[in-house]
């Protein structure tokens, strides 16, 4: 299952005594220096191709439903993905200096062992995220196979299974398997891919947009609505928790972004593609998002205005030979016409879902659970493990609600990662000043030790004031609101600061006795 190709390549770099070592396979090695050749275009693309997905055209719509209107929602994203591009960059730089992904990355921190703790947690997080995107992606085909084939939403007669009809579980299935498919071929397909998909992405989403905008005679009711909030206290109270939510949806790849930039050229033109890439699509799709959706409440007026924030709602009703609610005739009256559009769409909503799914939630855990055995599981062993795992998690009961998704998923999962990142970030820019000894991190007996307790102590310490907030979030305990809610209303910002302060407090003494 190993590339013997990249596996032969690493070792020529790197000692003869490490291919005997268990922590070395050739997924995890460094990058040689001959397949380093992704450029400012290929990360501009990927974070465009990451960033045009379902999930980030609902993010607006998940803040609008907690009572921003449309350009709080807007300052907030921005605001959050300005913040989470710095650990982004920070954990970026040394992929590309030593090609070392994140797990390897990991070790020179938390220890060649106990790097496995930061790997796992990330890795199940992906996992669930992977799970969403292969739910929505199958959404998406279910719906317009229904728009040309009624009869296929009567399958299994109404009967649910684990909370989901038969018709959803076999497209959700489905698109799972065209995931795990495409990430079998390998890193290079998946490059390719990206390339591709992120134009013809951001091409069908400005056709939706000026369609729809033309159809209602303008933007839509949207643009004047006022603030749900009554006061300035009742808008910041839910700043707070929804920053660190759209601060959370990126903290994953704050992690294992070295997973990418170990292919990259050079420091310059990794920075300068992901600086464009990713704040500029977040802000300019979460616009679109809310045009097309403020238009689409005049087009499909009989709907509820919530349903019109999931775009395959929107291009459901406009592919459908039923007429949508409120009106007595299908939007698009010919046939052909409307049979074209359907499979455009379908077409478009997949590519979007699969090259965000791939990208983010298939290339870290792969690399996660290979970490866990080198010798006996390789990347593509581990992609087969997320896809089982993404199924598991029964990703639709995440998105039952905008409260469920934000408070509990990316508020949650941010109070694991943001302690993650500060111990890195610290670990590598303060204490070992930008210098790993890269064969050493691949042996286990070198300079670093199996496990840094100084990191699990600061990992453990991060976290744990988030706890009696999240549990209190779902519902496992109740009581007043108190200090400890506040706390966890901030909780990747909590555990970056928390985790990096104690680690780098705890790890003020020599180099050489950090090391041994």
């Amino acid at each position: 299952m190993h590339d013997p190709n990249l596996t032969r390549e690493a070792l020529a770099e790197l000692p003869p005594d490490i291919a005997s070592s268990p922590l070395f396979n050739g997924d995890l090695a460094p990058t040689p220096a001959g397949r380093r050749t992704w450029s400012t275009y290929n990360f501009a693309a990927l974070w465009i191709a990451m960033a045009h997905c379902i999930p980030t055209y609902m993010l607006a719509g998940s803040l609008i439903a907690i009572g921003m209107n449309w350009w709080q929602a807007l300052l907030t994203i921005t605001l959050g993905n300005l913040i989470v591009l710095i650990p982004i960059l920070l954990n970026a730089h040394p992929g590309t200096k030593y090609g070392i992904p994140f797990p390897v990355l990991a070790r020179s921190s938390f220890g060649t062992v106990g790097a496995n703790v930061p790997a796992l947690l990330r890795a199940f997080v992906a996992c669930g995220w992977f799970g969403i995107g292969c739910f929505i992606g199958g959404e998406a085909i279910r719906i317009f196979l229904i728009s040309i084939w009624p009869s296929f939403a009567e399958i299994g007669g109404g009967t649910d299974l684990i909370g989901l009809g038969i018709p959803s579980m076999i497209t959700f299935l489905v698109f799972c398997a065209i995931n795990l498919l495409i990430v079998l071929r390998g890193i290079n397909a998946i490059r390719v891919f990206e390339n591709w998909s992120a134009p013809l992405i951001l091409l069908m989403g400005l056709w939706l947009l000026v369609w729809i905008v033309m159809r209602a005679d303008g933007f839509g009711p949207m643009f004047d609505r006022p603030s749900g909030f009554a006061t300035n206290a009742d808008f910041w109270k839910a700043f707070g928790p929804a920053l660190t939510g759209m601060v959370g949806f990126w903290a994953t790849l704050s992690l294992n972004i070295p997973d990418f930039t170990r292919f990259g050229k050079n420091q310059k033109q990794q920075m300068i593609g992901q600086a464009l890439g990713l704040p500029t699509t977040m802000l300019l799709f979460s616009a679109m998002a809310i045009i097309i959706t403020s238009a689409a409440e005049t087009v499909l007026h009989g709907c509820p205005p919530a349903s019109l924030w999931d775009p395959v709602v929107v291009l459901g009703h406009m592919t459908s030979t039923a007429p949508p609610p409120g009106m007595d005739a299908p939007i698009i009256a010919d046939t052909t016409t409307r049979m074209i559009i359907a499979v455009l769409s379908l077409v478009s909503v997949a590519i979007a879902t699969i090259s965000t799914n791939i990208a983010a939630n298939m290339v870290s855990p792969a690399n996660d659970f290979a970490h866990l055995s080198p010798r006996r599981i390789s990347f593509k062993t581990g992609a087969i493990i997320t896809t089982v795992l993404g199924i598991l998690i029964m990703p639709w009961k995440l998105l039952a609600s905008a409260d469920t998704y934000i408070f509990n998923w990316l508020i949650g999962y941010s109070a694991l990662l943001g302690p993650i990142a500060g111990i890195m970030i610290v670990d590598y820019w303060i204490i070992r000043r930008r210098s790993l000894d890269v064969p050493d991190l691949d042996r286990s007996n070198g300079r670093y030790p199996r496990v840094n307790w100084i990191a699990m102590l600061a990992l453990v310490i991060g976290v744990a004031p988030n706890i009696p907030g999240f549990l209190k979030s779902v519902h496992v305990i109740k009581g007043d609101p108190n200090f400890l809610d506040a706390i966890y209303t901030y909780a990747w910002f909590t555990g970056v600061i928390l985790a990096g302060f104690l680690y780098w407090a705890l790890s003020k003494r020599p180099r050489r006795a950090l090391n041994h």
